[in-house]
């Protein structure tokens, strides 16, 4: 499959693609996202504490980590379809587990044995993207991928919590299962052998692969950065539905209302910074966005009881320049790997968001405490180091920036002189 132009529109195909992965991300958004509304209800029925609630979030993250890292070294030695399709299988099966999980110690290991598989996925994804699609129109792409977090708020989340609320916490994940097998069946049945890749497959074994990506310098940049980008997430959502209860005065009723409107926003918010992103430039984007980020966090974690209106308020505003800096900052990063290393190099920069997003969920639940009334203490120290974490995001990324900007000029430069010599011959 040859790359889209970036002078065109997509093809019919590559809009299924798309649409495909959109709807992948969502499944897999939505299993984790979900958490965060049930956590107060979780806590509650389970009679489990802040710090084993973080440790029902880390688990996900620690078991997807650890599985990005041992599949890293073969991800580039298959056909990408082959892969998706195994890994949204045990997906599929680890969310069934979740959904039929009596108490804490079941839940907690569906969520690993979910976080095995679901945890790649996202990896597998952007790789089969950066193969499909030019630089010039990524961000187009990654704005509509992307979308599956705003549509997980919209459409599922609300959805989840309402069946919680009326079927218990069950359900939700019950629901994930329904609709992600109907998506199993287009994977196999449509999307198209992906292997172009293979080509460029190197006489290193995965071991040695696997090496050889951890090792390059820019790579490091790039999963350095990604350890702070993953902090905020991670720290921060975990805790948001206590928060916004107990903290908040908002009711468990009103919880959806947040989730819908923001979800709304979030939604027209990525096609429209994908291609801002692809028109201003992914990094000048990202800038903003964290800038803006980082004001509205601050504010958001030293607030009090505060009306709805302006609670829904503050959660658009954050979660448009959340959108925004995660459509850029993932289509900045697909410029990072050369072509044969794209699958391990997105296997391993999952498991570094994984694992990092593991420990900051754990420290986040030993720094949050729960009061006898139910109020959560020390939130704002939160919302602190989330801004100092993004304010040196920003600084590493500009020097990711500056080297994608080369590695494209190099590129063009390349084609120009291939293309002058095929002219002359």
């Amino acid at each position: 499959m040859q790359n889209t132009p970036s002078t065109t529109s997509f093809s019919t195909y590559h809009k299924v693609v798309i649409g495909l992965l959109a709807f992948l991300q969502f499944t897999v958004v939505l299993d984790f996202m979900v958490l965060s509304p049930l956590g107060a209800q979780l806590m509650s029925e389970l009679k489990i504490t802040t710090a084993q609630f973080g440790w029902v979030v880390s688990g996900y993250a620690f078991s997807a980590g650890i599985a990005g890292l041992l599949t890293a070294g073969f991800a580039d030695r298959f056909d990408r379809k082959k892969l998706l399709l195994f890994f949204y299988s045990g997906f599929v099966i680890g969310t069934l587990l979740c959904g039929l999980a009596p108490d804490y110690l079941s839940l907690l290991i569906a969520r690993i044995v979910t976080g095995i598989f679901g945890g790649v996925i996202s990896s597998i994804s952007f790789a089969i993207i950066t193969d499909l699609f030019d630089w010039q129109v990524r961000g187009r792409v990654m704005g509509f991928v992307q979308m599956s977090f705003a549509a997980s708020q919209v459409l599922g989340i609300p959805l989840g919590l309402y069946l919680a609320n009326h079927f218990g916490w069950h359900s939700p994940f019950l629901l994930i299962v329904a609709l992600s097998i109907g998506a199993g069946f287009v994977i196999a049945f449509y999307l198209k052998p992906i292997t172009a890749h293979l080509l460029l497959k190197s006489d290193r074994n995965p071991l040695q692969h696997l090496v050889h990506t951890v090792s390059q310098k820019a790579y490091l940049r790039g999963f350095a950065a990604t350890i702070l980008l993953t902090t905020g997430g991670f720290m921060l959502m975990p805790f948001g539905s206590a928060f916004s209860i107990h903290n908040l005065g908002i009711s468990q009723t009103e919880l959806p209302l947040i989730y819908l409107v923001t979800g709304i926003s979030s939604i027209i918010m990525g096609p429209l910074a994908g291609k801002l992103s692809d028109k201003i430039g992914k990094y000048p984007l990202f800038f903003y966005a964290s800038v803006l980020g980082m004001i509205v966090t601050i504010v958001y974690c030293n607030l009090g009881i505060t009306p709805l209106p302006w609670l829904i308020l503050l959660n658009v505003i954050l979660f448009m320049g959340v959108t925004a800096r995660m459509i850029s900052s993932s289509a900045l990063m697909s410029g990072v790997p050369e072509p044969a290393d794209r699958g391990a190099f997105m296997g391993v920069n999952s498991s570094v968001q994984q694992l990092s997003g593991g420990l900051a969920s754990i420290a986040a639940g030993f720094i949050v405490v729960q009061a006898p009334d139910g109020t959560l203490q020390h939130y704002d120290l939160l919302g602190y180091i989330v801004a100092t974490t993004t304010a040196f995001t920003i600084f590493m990324m500009y020097f990711i920036n500056k080297y994608v900007t080369q590695k494209q000029q190099t590129a063009l430069k390349s084609e120009s002189v291939v293309g002058s010599k095929e002219v002359f011959s």
